[in-house]
């Protein structure tokens, strides 16, 4: 499916790029005009000696900034809520509904609040991943569409919106994207969050982890999503159907 618009809703600098590069990579390279939303401002992104939130600040969002470049976003919008603070507090929903609202996307893409861990149990969720998740779900029902929800936004000239889909990067995917001719450019705007990686060799766990999400596909590589389609007009005996 070719869509027009997207918004990209995540945490922290360098989620994006992990969880949906090859995506955005792909639908750029499409035609598709993408917007990044970064809920957090990184600040909590280095555990060296000296290196406080005032020094990660400035870094995280220089390295977004070019990750987003290197995949072809034409903005990014810093929502600058304190890194590892992320809850869903209506002054959170607000500013994540103000973008959608402003943006008015084809599809709205963000991370599944659901995850609690890796399937490999290697990994716990961040609670902010969570948080921003379920910060675009709420921008979906009610927020978004709600004319009574936050009137100041009406204020501002922002007209209700309903969002016409919603893919969620999920482990429990029901769409898999093919991003094997994306793939380079991913691990490029991978790389240009430099404070991040530093010496770690991420190049191979993250082919290899898209290379697992595409091999059930029979592709190469993927990236997977939840989606959901709200223009799509089914009777819940047809929705089961079709799951």
């Amino acid at each position: 499916m070719q869509f027009a618009r997207a918004l990209v809703v995540f945490a922290h600098p360098d989620d994006a790029e992990f969880t949906v590069g090859g995506t955005v990579a792909r639908w750029t390279a499409e035609g598709t005009e993408v917007h990044y939303v970064c809920v957090t401002d990184g600040s909590a992104g280095s555990n060296t000696p000296g290196e406080d939130r005032e020094y990660m600040r400035p870094i995280r969002r220089r390295e977004q900034e070019a990750a987003a470049e290197i995949l072809g976003v034409k903005s990014v919008s810093f929502l600058g809520f304190i890194d590892g603070e992320l809850a869903v507090t209506l002054d959170v929903r607000k500013a994540v509904t103000r973008e959608v609202r402003r943006h008015r996307p084809d599809v709205l893409l963000g991370p599944d609040p659901s995850r609690l861990w890796s399937s490999t149990r290697t990994y716990v969720n961040h609670p902010d991943h969570k948080a921003a998740g379920e910060a675009v779900l709420c921008a979906v029902m009610p927020d978004s569409p709600t004319r009574v929800q936050f009137p100041e936004l009406l204020d501002e000239g922002l007209e209700p919106f309903e969002v016409p889909a919603l893919w969620l990067a999920s482990e429990d995917a029901d769409t898999r994207l093919d991003i094997s001719a994306h793939i380079d450019v991913k691990m490029k705007a991978l790389g240009a969050h430099e404070s991040q990686l530093r010496g770690d060799p991420y190049e191979e766990w993250v082919r290899r982890w898209n290379a697992a999400i595409g091999e059930s596909a029979g592709m190469e590589y993927a990236e997977g999503f939840r989606t959901f389609d709200f223009q799509r007009d089914v009777f819940p005996d047809e929705a089961q159907e079709q799951t």
